[in-house]
């Protein structure tokens, strides 16, 4: 299949849309058992994980490299958020450690090649 947008060619939007297509599974799995007592911080993942994509498909489509570092660091903060809200469904016990474990690492190769687009759009020297 052609990809007929630029931001279906990033690797960073592919490994989202695996992390979204694993979140689903793991909502079906996990919400079979605790529907009701995880709600919320389902949702609140969701919503978390749309953000990411849809911060880095807007920041690809800028043309302003300050503008375009600005979304992909709204993402890459989103991305981070999930990672949260899968630690925090481990705290809470609704789910193991080893559960989690796939996510966690598609987020984190998110993680790092939404860190780099940032650095390299961000042209702000002062920053740390």
């Amino acid at each position: 299949m052609e990809r007929a947008f630029d931001h279906e060619k990033l690797d960073v939007y592919q490994i989202e849309l695996q992390f979204i297509a694993w979140l689903a599974d793991f909502f079906l799995e996990v919400s079979q058992s605790r529907a009701a007592r995880c709600r919320e911080l389902f949702e609140q993942l969701d919503r978390a994980s749309l953000s990411a994509l849809l911060n880095t498909v807007e920041g690809n489509g800028k043309r302003q490299g300050r503008q375009r570092a600005k979304f992909f660091d709204d993402a890459r903060g989103s991305a981070i958020e999930c990672a949260a809200c899968l630690d925090a469904a481990v705290a809470k016990r609704f789910v193991s450690p080893s559960r989690i474990q796939p996510g966690k690492e598609m987020l984190g190769r998110e993680v790092a090649m939404l860190t780099r687009l940032v650095d390299r759009f961000d042209t702000d020297q002062s920053r740390t």
